[in-house]
C-alpha cells in the first residue's frame, strides 16, 4: 500500500475560528439587510438568525465529535463514507464541491458589485451583454478575476500565510460592524424608534421569522469548513467544536448588529421601499457620510475576503481528499514541492470561478441557491454519522475505538437530522418561503444528471479499491469498519 499524501499542521486555533466566522459573514451581512427587512421586518430577521444559529450549533454537536474522531480533510465527504460508504461519499463530495466554488465565484462578484457602487464610473465600462437582465462589464470581469487570482496566490504560498490574513480580515470586519452600529445609535434622528414596526403588515410574525430561518443553511454556511481543515490542525481537535460555536455564535451576533444598524437610520419601511442598488449603503451614506461608507466598505471588503479566503481553503482540501481516495483525478492531491499546499486545487478553484461573471450575477445567484440543497445535504450525512456512532448504552457490535456512550448527543445528532429535512424540505416544497425558482431548480437537476454520468464512468474502478485500502486514504486508518456498499 503507497503511503498516503498527507497536509501540514500548521493552523492555529484563532485562525481556524476565523476561517469559520469569515466564511459564514459574506457580502450578504452588508448587502442584503434591506431585502431581508422588507420579507421579515428588523425583528423577524434577527429572531429567524437566532433561530437558524441555534440550529446550526445541534449540527455543530455531530460535527464537534466526528472532527475529534477524525481529523481528516474531507469532512462530510469523509464522514458518509463511514457511515454509509463509498456512493453516499462520492454524492456528499461532489455536492459541496459545487457549493463551495460556487460561493468563491460569488464572493468575487460581490467584491465587483461593490466596486460598482462607490465607483461607477470605471465598472461600468466595456459593457459587453446582459444574462437575465444583468449588465456585465468587462472592467466587473476584471476586477472579479483580479481578486481570485490574488486569494488562489496567497494560498498556494502556504496555509500559515491565508490564516493569519483570515484572521486579521475577521478582527478588522468585526470592529467595523460593532464601530458602525455604535455610530449610527449615537446619531439624531436615529434610533430604535426607526425599528418599530418589528415585522411587516401584510404578514404574520410566524412566516416572518420562518422565511429567514429557511436560509440558515446559506447565511452560516462556513462554519462546516472547520472538518475541511481538520488535517492541518496545529492543536487539539478537541478544541474543534468549542471553534464553531463561538463561530456560529460571533456570525449571528454580526448579522443582527447589521440588521440594527440599518433599521435604526431612518424609519425602515421608507428604507426599504426606495429603489436603490444597494440599500444599506446609501442609508449608511445618507447619515454618517463619507466616513460612514468607508467603514461600511471596510467591513464588506473583509466579508467578502474572508468569504474568498475560507472557501478556496476548503474547496481545494475537498479536491485534494477526493483525489486521494482516487475519485477524481490524483493531480488534485499533489502537493506544492516549495509550500506543501494542494496547488492544483486551489488554482482549478481559481479558474472555474473566473469563468463565473462572464455569465452575470442574476444566473450565477441560481446556481448558488442550488447549492444550498448540497449544504443542507451534507449536514444530513454528518448528523447521520454521528448519529450511528453515539450510543446509548454497551452492547452488541459497541467499540470503544470509534464509539462513545452519549445518549444525549446521540438525540441532538438526531435533531439535527431532523433539522437538516425541514431545511431541504423549505427549499424543495412549493409554497415554502424559501422554495427554489425554476432557474435554481433546472441547474440542480443539470448537476445531479452530470454527477450520475460521472459516477458511471468511475464507479467501475471506485470499487475497485479493495476496503482496507480506502479506509486507510480516506481516513487514515485501514482498520476503521466503514461501511461498503
Amino acid at each position: 500500500m503507497k503511503e498516503r499524501t498527507t497536509l501540514k499542521k500548521s493552523l492555529k486555533a484563532h485562525w481556524v475560528w476565523a476561517i469559520a466566522l469569515g466564511s459564514s459573514i459574506g457580502w450578504g451581512a452588508f448587502v442584503q439587510p434591506t431585502t431581508w427587512m422588507s420579507s421579515a421586518g428588523p425583528l423577524g430577521v434577527i429572531a429567524g438568525f437566532g433561530i437558524g444559529a441555534l440550529l446550526m450549533m445541534l449540527i455543530a454537536v455531530s460535527y464537534g465529535f466526528l472532527i475529534k474522531s477524525f481529523p481528516v480533510s474531507g469532512g462530510e465527504f469523509a464522514y458518509s463514507y463511514i457511515s454509509l460508504g463509498r456512493t453516499h461519499s462520492f454524492i456528499a463530495g461532489w455536492f459541496l464541491t459545487l457549493g463551495y466554488i460556487c460561493i468563491v465565484a460569488l464572493n468575487a462578484s460581490a467584491f465587483a458589485l461593490m466596486f460598482k457602487f462607490v465607483f461607477p464610473a470605471l465598472i461600468e465600462n466595456l459593457h459587453l451583454y446582459q444574462v437575465a437582465g444583468w449588465d456585465v462589464y468587462g472592467m466587473e470581469i476584471v476586477v472579479a478575476s483580479v481578486a481570485l487570482g490574488v486569494f488562489g496566490f496567497f494560498n498556494v504560498k502556504g496555509t500559515g500565510l491565508s490564516g493569519r490574513m483570515q484572521f486579521i480580515f475577521c478582527s478588522i470586519m468585526v470592529i467595523s460592524v460593532v464601530a458602525l452600529t455604535l455610530l449610527v445609535g449615537a446619531q439624531p434622528g436615529a434610533g430604535l424608534s426607526n425599528v418599530k414596526p418589528l415585522f411587516p403588515a401584510e404578514t404574520t410574525a410566524f412566516a416572518a421569522i420562518i422565511s429567514i430561518v429557511a436560509i440558515a443553511p446559506w447565511a452560516y454556511v462556513g462554519f462546516d469548513n472547520v472538518p475541511q481543515a481538520a488535517e492541518e490542525f496545529h492543536f487539539s481537535s478537541r478544541k474543534a467544536f468549542t471553534l464553531i460555536i463561538l463561530a456560529i455564535l460571533f456570525a449571528a451576533i454580526l448579522y443582527s448588529l447589521m440588521i440594527l444598524a440599518t433599521a435604526m437610520i431612518s424609519p425602515w419601511e421608507e428604507l426599504v421601499a426606495q429603489d436603490v442598488v444597494w440599500g444599506t449603503g446609501a442609508a449608511i451614506q445618507d447619515l454618517l457620510g463619507t466616513m460612514g461608507l468607508i467603514i461600511l466598505v471596510t467591513a464588506l471588503t473583509m466579508g467578502i475576503f474572508t468569504g474568498l479566503n475560507g472557501f478556496i481553503i476548503s474547496s481545494s482540501r475537498l479536491l485534494f481528499a477526493m483525489s486521494r481516495a482516487k475519485i477524481i483525478p490524483k493531480a488534485f492531491s499533489k502537493l506544492h514541492p516549495k509550500h506543501n499546499t494542494p496547488y492544483v486545487g486551489i488554482i482549478f478553484t481559481v479558474i472555474v470561478s473566473m469563468f463565473a461573471p462572464w455569465f452575470g450575477r442574476e444566473a450565477l445567484l441560481w446556481v448558488v441557491d442550488m447549492s444550498s440543497i448540497g449544504v443542507t445535504v451534507a449536514y444530513f450525512y454528518t448528523c447521520y454519522t454521528a448519529f450511528s456512532l453515539f450510543r446509548t448504552k454497551m452492547g452488541p457490535g459497541f467499540d470503544p475505538a470509534k464509539n462513545v456512550v452519549a445518549p444525549l448527543k446521540k438525540v441532538i445528532a438526531a435533531i439535527g437530522m431532523a433539522a437538516s429535512l425541514v431545511f431541504l424540505a423549505l427549499l424543495l416544497f412549493p409554497g415554502s418561503p424559501a422554495f427554489l425558482g425554476i432557474e435554481s431548480r433546472i441547474a440542480l437537476v443539470a448537476w445531479i444528471l452530470l454527477g450520475v454520468l460521472f459516477y458511471l464512468i468511475k464507479r467501475k474502478e471506485f470499487n475497485s479499491i479493495p476496503e482496507k485500502e480506502l479506509n486507510y486514504l480516506i481516513l487514515g486508518n485501514e482498520k476503521i469498519e466503514a461501511k461498503n456498499r
